[in-house]
């Protein structure tokens, strides 16, 4: 029986009982010091009411006073705001109290743990920035610099020079534009402008576009079949222009010497299409693909430097498909190649 009381009820409980026991032997007493009679039954009402209303008393003090001193822990400690705790009788069981209170411990303690994983990420971002904008501003400054000192006098050291530091210019153009992009599309300022568009036609034009720089490497562009028909979908044309085109620079640029980079698009479901690149490049080992689409994260530390780009194409991608509301998905075999994929939203045909 004593299993099915909370604490607070069994404390209300023998406290009144013990509060009815002393009255009742108080007008025992009464009855028979003053009265010279001994009656049970005014005893037993007595008794049964003294103990009742004892025991409703007991009960909400004791809800009351922990109630207040409750509401003031959680108050000191911030586990959880004064206005979650309504102005109505709580259970006053310590256990389902200590319960309630290390669950919002353990609240509080992911929420540091995720604090610091943010922290991390901040510091390292921070770095990763200052390394990217570090290495071309010094090129710029050190040709501009050789320039003034005397080197300008010489038409062809000038020349060499004021085109190697106008590509350090672009370079960090690139990067500040993608930065700019990345956080436009993080905080939402970056409003897209979805229209109908054939996917196949904006395909066939990033190729046209990028033959040279496949050509290269000796690397062809190429659909995986003949796309006969239209296939139509709804997103923002540029954004996904953009996709296509940082995933086609990537393949091309980790691709191999007469390799092929391959574009596919299937129906995935009724609404949705999927679009592949595939490459047979040198591929991704597994322990990179989960941090692939940080910024900055670059899975070979030279040779991707050797290419150019700012290390934000794939976290643009990313970003771009999440405000579409889309997937991207990923596929590597090391050394063999590597499959890049996303979602699109297709439009229906009309009769």
């Amino acid at each position: 029986m004593a299993k099915e009381f909370k604490r607070s009820y069994k404390f209300a409980f023998y406290t009144s009982l013990f509060v009815t026991l002393f009255m009742v032997t108080l007008l025992i007493i009464y009855q028979f010091a003053y009265l010279k009679i001994f009656n049970w039954q005014p005893i037993i009402i007595f008794g049964l009411g003294c103990y009742v209303f004892s025991f409703l008393i007991i009960q909400l003090r004791i809800e009351h006073f922990i109630y207040k001193r409750v509401k003031a822990v959680y108050d000191k400690v911030s586990l959880l705001e004064s206005s979650s705790l309504e102005e109505k009788q709580i259970t006053t069981d310590m256990a389902t109290l200590t319960k309630e209170i290390e669950k919002f411990a353990k609240g509080k303690k992911l929420e540091i743990e995720s604090l610091k994983v943010r922290e991390n990420y901040r510091k390292e971002f921070m770095g990763n920035v200052s390394h990217e904008l570090k290495t071309p501003l010094f090129t710029v400054q050190g040709y501009i610099l050789t320039l003034l000192d005397g080197a300008a006098n010489d038409k062809k050291i000038r020349d060499k020079y004021l085109e190697r530091a106008s590509k350090g210019v672009d370079r960090l153009i690139y990067i500040v534009r993608d930065l700019d992009m990345i956080t436009k599309l993080e905080t939402g300022d970056l409003h897209l402008y979805k229209e109908k568009f054939n996917i196949i036609e904006l395909v066939e034009g990033l190729f046209d576009m990028l033959e040279m720089k496949a050509s290269k490497k000796n690397i062809s562009l190429t659909f995986d079949m003949d796309y006969e028909q239209e296939i139509i979908v709804f997103a923002d044309k540029e954004r996904i222009q953009q996709v296509v085109t940082n995933l086609i620079v990537n393949s091309i640029k980790y691709g191999k010497n007469g390799g092929t980079t391959e574009v596919s698009i299937e129906n995935l479901i009724k609404n949705k299409i999927i679009v592949r690149i595939t490459d047979n490049g040198e591929g991704i080992e597994q322990k990179n693909i989960p941090r692939l689409f940080e910024r900055f994260y670059r899975v070979d530390k030279s040779g991707s430097r050797k290419e150019g780009g700012s290390g934000l194409g794939l976290s643009i991608v990313k970003h771009i498909l999440e405000a579409h509301k889309e997937k991207i998905y990923v596929e590597s075999d090391f050394g063999v190649g590597s499959e890049f994929s996303f979602t699109l939203e297709k439009v229906k045909k009309t009769a």
